[in-house]
């Protein structure tokens, strides 16, 4: 599959990528973006620091803190691409801890290829979808059923392993915002890994977006992740920029 750089800058994409994972309650801090969700995912809870705050950056960092405060949210910043060091910098000297760093990566659309396998694809996750979303392993919270539904133009992809099967071994949620395809809650049942299930779900919600005129997919994986990063550079994804987060201790 062919390597595209994406025509978006690091702003540009992570506020698209708001767009496709958004927040239940929004708020603005001159052109930061606040967001609160009950604690569900970090994406979804934290500040995405890009832009102009409005005010000294020292100010800015004990008004995210406030506001979080009043949320009974612990505070959490995202900070990507070069453009945020000094901000970085000052959550840093406030006494903010950092993350480890998080890819976002892209690839054209084309040159996936179809699922080999049967791929069940919803505008909306039913009850089985949702059992086999645990990201770290526990049930879903209160307020992820919002985030998760939350967008312009969703799909769910569900992999079950025989045409009988009631519960889903592989499924992924992609997002549509402007010609790009967000895709997140990328899980396989550890059973059935290393069967390309990942791939077939994935290729799956992409031959979506291609049909509704999407020129571009992108993700976010942990650094840490291999496996994941070597599936997906397998897929043709390349590195668009990374983010961390920081979190009030």
């Amino acid at each position: 599959m062919g390597q595209m750089r994406s025509s978006l800058d690091v702003v540009g994409l992570e506020r698209l990528a708001a767009r496709g994972w958004r927040a239940p309650e929004e708020d603005h801090l001159g052109e930061w973006l606040l967001r609160a969700a009950q604690g569900f995912t970090s994406r979804a809870n934290s500040a995405l620091v890009a832009g102009d705050p409005g005010r000294p950056l020292p100010e800015a960092v004990a008004a995210v803190e406030r506001w979080y405060d009043e949320r009974g949210l612990r505070p959490c910043a995202l900070l990507p691409g070069v453009q945020s060091r000094p901000a970085d910098a000052a959550f840093a000297t406030a006494g903010w801890q950092r993350d480890e760093p998080v890819l976002v990566l892209t690839a054209p659309v084309t040159g996936f290829p179809p699922p080999p396998v049967p791929i069940d694809l919803r505008p909306a996750p039913d009850a089985s979808w949702l059992a086999r979303y645990r990201p770290g392993g526990a049930p879903l919270p209160p307020g992820a059923l919002e985030v998760l539904t939350r967008g312009e133009e969703l799909v769910f992809a569900s992999a079950r392993p025989g045409p009988t099967s009631a519960e889903p071994v592989a499924i992924a949620r992609g997002a549509l915002v402007d010609g790009r395809l967000g895709v997140t809650a990328l899980d396989v049942d550890e059973r059935y890994r290393r069967q390309g299930l990942a791939t077939a779900v994935m290729g799956a919600l992409v031959h979506w977006a291609a049909a509704r005129g999407a020129h571009e997919v992108y993700l976010q994986v942990t650094a840490g992740n291999t496996a994941a990063r070597a599936l997906y550079r397998r897929a043709g994804f390349i590195e668009h920029h990374r983010y961390h987060y920081r979190r009030r201790p």
